[in-house]
C-alpha cells in the first residue's frame, strides 16, 4: 500500500560519477556519455519533496509541494537555462492526499496558459481522493477555481494524472477507482480503471474507459505523437499479468490497448511503477521497469509509426535497479533515460544514452539517495538546449533537488 513521507537520512549529489555496465544487452558505444550534471539551487523550502518537471519551449517548469500552515502547497517554478522565474502557488489546502508516488503536477498548453493538478481527500477512507484541477491564462499569476475531471462522486481513489494539450482543450489520464464501490445495483469489483476526458474544448467534457482493468497504482504516461496522444499504462489481465501497454487516440477515438512487449510479469500486487514515454514526429520511445522472473530490468523500446507498434526492448540498468523510470527521446533518436539503481549504500539516481540498434553510453550516477519509498521519483524534461533532472532528497527534513545536463541537441 502507498504511504505518506517519511524520514531518513539526507545523501548528496555526485557530479562526475560514472557506473559500470552490469548488463550484456546493451553495447556500450563512444559519444553517448551523459553530461556531467551540473547542481542549481531550486526556490523550494525545507519539507518539499514530489518534484515534476515539464517541457516548456525553452523552459522547463519544476512543480513540487510544501508543507503549508497544518496542509500542504503546490508551487512551480521556471528555469530558462540560466536563473528561476519568481515561485508561483498554484493551490494550497488542508485536506490534501500527499503520496510518495501519486503526485501532483503542472505542465505547459501553449500561449502562457498553464494547467496544474493535485488530489484532494473525498471521504473517511485511506485512499478516497479526487484529482483536482486548474488552469491558469497568464504565467500562473491567477488560477481558475479547480474542477473535477471526473463525475462518479464515489469516496474512492482517483489519481496518478497524466494531462496534456488535446486542441484547443486539456486532455486529462488518471485511475479511477469508482468500481471498489458498490453502486447499489452491484457489488464492488475492486478494479481500477483507466479513464480519460477533456476540458476546457468546445464540446461538453465525456469520460470515457480507456481500460477496464489497470493495475492499481502505478503512474500513467502520456506523448503527443504527430498522429496524436499515446498513453502508456500498467495493464492487469485475469492472470495477474501486469506488463505494459498502450492506446493512441486516431480520429477521435481510443485505439484497442495493445502490450507494448510480454514481460509476463506476474505478480499479486501493484509494483508502483509506472512507465514513462516522449514522443517526436512519429517517433515514440518508452521506458519501464519489469521483475518478471524474478530479474529487475529496466527497458526501453522504439516505435517508428507514432506507437502503432513496438521493436524489441533494450535492457539498460546497471544490474540491480529500482525502476522509477524517465525518458526522453533527443536528436538522431538517442533517448536519456533515469531510474534509480541500488547501491550498497542505497540507491543512486541514474542516467544512460541509448539508441534504437541497442548501443549505449555508460551509466551516470548524479545522485545519491534512499532505496525507500520517499526517495521518490525522478522527474526530467527538456529547456532550450539542456536537460533539467530533479529529485527529492529524503531526510528528516526532506529537500527538493536538481541539476542540469547539457547542452544536449535536441
Amino acid at each position: 500500500m502507498r504511504r505518506s513521507l517519511g524520514k531518513c537520512p539526507i545523501r548528496s549529489l555526485l557530479a562526475g560519477a560514472v557506473l559500470a555496465c552490469a548488463t550484456a544487452a546493451c553495447e556500450r558505444a563512444p559519444g553517448l556519455e551523459v553530461p556531467e550534471p551540473v547542481a542549481i539551487d531550486v526556490p523550494a523550502g525545507a519539507g518539499a519533496a514530489l518534484p515534476h518537471v515539464a517541457g516548456a519551449g525553452e523552459r522547463a517548469i519544476l512543480s513540487w509541494v510544501e508543507p503549508d500552515a497544518g496542509g500542504h502547497v503546490l508551487r512551480f517554478a521556471q528555469w530558462d537555462g540560466a536563473s528561476w522565474s519568481p515561485a508561483g502557488v498554484v493551490a494550497r489546502g488542508t485536506d490534501w492526499f500527499v503520496n510518495w508516488a501519486d503526485f501532483p503536477s503542472v505542465i505547459a498548453l501553449g500561449g502562457g496558459e498553464l494547467a496544474g493538478h493535485w488530489l484532494q481527500r473525498s471521504g473517511a477512507g485511506t485512499y478516497a481522493y479526487d484529482v483536482m484541477l486548474a488552469r491558469s491564462s497568464d504565467g500562473g499569476v491567477t488560477w481558475s477555481p479547480p474542477v473535477r475531471p471526473h463525475s462518479d462522486g464515489t469516496p474512492t481513489e482517483h489519481g496518478f494524472v497524466s494531462m496534456f494539450p488535446v486542441g484547443a482543450g486539456l486532455g486529462v489520464v488518471w485511475l479511477d477507482g469508482r468500481r471498489f464501490a458498490d453502486d447499489g445495483e452491484a457489488p464492488a469489483t475492486n478494479e481500477m480503471t483507466l479513464r480519460f476526458t477533456t476540458l476546457g474544448d468546445t464540446a461538453a467534457p465525456r469520460e470515457v474507459a480507456l481500460d477496464e482493468r489497470a493495475c492499481d497504482c502505478c503512474q500513467t504516461a502520456a506523448a503527443l505523437t504527430a498522429r496524436g496522444p499515446l498513453v502508456a499504462y500498467r495493464d492487469r489481465t485475469d492472470g495477474e499479468i501486469r506488463d505494459i501497454s498502450v492506446t493512441r487516440l486516431v480520429d477521435g477515438a481510443w485505439t484497442t490497448p495493445r502490450t507494448v512487449h510480454a514481460d509476463n510479469w506476474r505478480i499479486d500486487a501493484c509494483p508502483v511503477n509506472g512507465p514513462q514515454a516522449d514522443a517526436r514526429g512519429d517517433d515514440v520511445v518508452l521506458a519501464w521497469f519489469t521483475a518478471a522472473l524474478d530479474t529487475p530490468r529496466v527497458r526501453v523500446a522504439y516505435s517508428r509509426d507514432a506507437g502503432e507498434t513496438f521493436g524489441a526492448p533494450i535492457r539498460v540498468d546497471g544490474g540491480d535497479p529500482l525502476g522509477r523510470v524517465d525518458v526522453l527521446l533527443l536528436d538522431d533518436l538517442r533517448a536519456l533515460v533515469v531510474w534509480l539503481e541500488r547501491t550498497a549504500e542505497g540507491a543512486s539516481v541514474n542516467a544512460r544514452m541509448v539508441t534504437p540498434d541497442g548501443r549505449a553510453g555508460e551509466p551516470r550516477a548524479i545522485a545519491l539517495t534512499l532505496a525507500q519509498r520517499p526517495s521518490g521519483f525522478p522527474r526530467m524534461a527538456r529547456y532550450a538546449d539542456g536537460v533539467l533532472l530533479a529529485w527529492t532528497e529524503p531526510g528528516d527534513t526532506s529537500r527538493v533537488r536538481a541539476a542540469t545536463l547539457g547542452p544536449i541537441e535536441r
